[in-house]
C-alpha cells in the first residue's frame, strides 16, 4: 500500500543508516538503524506510523539538503 508520508526509502547496511524520501520532497537519514529494525520496517502495512512511534524516537536523524 502507498504511503501518505513516505515516497521512498533506502537502507544502507555498511553504515546502518536509512534514508526516507518524505512525500513533500524533504530527505532525512535515520542514523544507526539496525539490520532488524528495517526488516520489520519493510513488512508493516503502515510504513508512516512505524518510523512515528519506532524509529524515530529511538534513532538520531539528520536533514539531508
Amino acid at each position: 500500500m502507498p504511503s501518505s508520508v513516505i515516497n521512498k526509502y533506502h537502507y544502507f547496511p555498511e553504515t546502518e543508516i536509512l534514508r526516507i524520501i518524505y512525500q513533500s520532497g524533504a530527505v532525512y537519514d535515520y542514523l544507526q538503524v539496525p539490520i532488524e529494525i528495517f526488516n520489520r520496517f519493510k513488512t508493516v502495512q503502515s510504513k508512516g506510523r512505524f518510523l512515528n512511534y519506532v524509529i524515530k524516537p529511538k534513532f538520531k536523524y539528520k536533514k539531508i539538503e
